[in-house]
């Protein structure tokens, strides 16, 4: 994810990196040649006139541009849910080592369960984008463990009920008391509904026949657009389409990112400085010396 120091005015304009327009400039290219190609041959096609013009066209494009505005709430609608289910992780995983940390001030008993813990939230974002958690799990609980824990599917689920375990096998010892366990109990039901929900938004994305209803309506569109257009503004055809279909493709290619809010886009969350703000709140409740922060991409200067 890439995140700005807030701009304005001209510079805003120019901005690049964050921007959709890098994966979209392709698309404009075709369009500035088809543009080119209708100005040249006075819209003709074969030699046959395309009956189009404005008044034609723009009906069509108001329907279209709701189409996009439904589409893009969907896809934000995604976005913030998995904003909100990290933020509640943050809260229910500090809450919780909160709570141990109370509970059991020898820092034997309470920093394997704060290592447990750190390696779910590291677990759950590995999952989330499909990529290897063995190193990340080697780091914080030893070669043995993460061996063990190389063939489950759902790693973090696994720790999570091993962190249960523990905590209730104290409370059997006598180490806990069953208020205590019960507060505790709390925050871990907090961290599996959370878990939940990711894996909720992860494995049901919007429907792919819908998805590619809208991207052939809008190339149609765009690609049309230079014919209906080239009698009124002629040799300024190319200009005016590219930046409607700018408008038009880029929507929907921001759409297709934030409905993955946990990809590796610019624009999907950074859970990598998630986990690692995360990670930092356990061990700096633990009195134990902090990884560096990770900054997703932050940039104040243009490039």
């Amino acid at each position: 994810m890439i995140v700005r120091t807030r701009l304005s005015g001209l510079r805003l304009l120019f901005v690049w990196d964050g921007s959709i327009l890098q994966s979209v400039l392709p698309q404009l290219a075709f369009m500035a040649l088809v543009s080119c190609v209708a100005v040249a041959t006075h819209g003709r096609v074969l030699g046959e006139k395309i009956p189009l013009n404005a008044t034609l066209l723009t009906p069509f494009g108001l329907t279209l541009a709701i189409f996009l505005g439904f589409r893009n709430s969907a896809s934000f609608q995604r976005f913030d849910e998995g904003r909100h289910l990290w933020g509640a992780l943050l809260i229910a995983v500090r809450s919780l080592m909160s709570q141990m940390l109370s509970a059991l001030p020898d820092s034997a008993e309470h920093r394997p369960l704060a290592r447990c813990l750190i390696a779910l939230v590291h677990a759950l974002r590995h999952e989330l984008r499909g990529s290897e958690a063995g190193a990340d799990l080697q780091r914080l609980l030893g070669p043995a463990d993460a061996q063990r824990l190389q063939g489950r599917c759902q790693v973090s689920t696994t720790l999570l009920h091993e962190l249960r375990e523990r905590l209730s096998a104290l409370n059997a010892a006598g180490r806990l008391s069953d208020a205590r366990l019960w507060a505790m109990e709390t925050q871990l039901a907090e961290i599996a509904r959370a878990i939940g929900g990711c894996e909720r938004i992860a494995n049901t994305p919007i429907p792919f026949a819908y998805g590619v209803l809208l991207h052939r309506t809008v190339y149609t569109y765009c690609l049309l657009l230079p014919f209906g257009f080239v009698d009124a503004t002629s040799f300024f055809t190319p200009l005016l389409c590219v930046f409607m279909g700018y408008t038009l493709i880029a929507l929907e290619a921001v759409a297709n990112e934030v409905a993955e809010p946990f990809g590796l886009a610019p624009n999907a969350l950074a859970l990598d400085a998630l986990a690692r703000n995360i990670e930092r709140a356990v061990l700096d409740l633990c009195g134990l010396p902090l990884p560096p922060p990770l900054q997703p991409n932050a940039r104040s200067q243009l490039t």
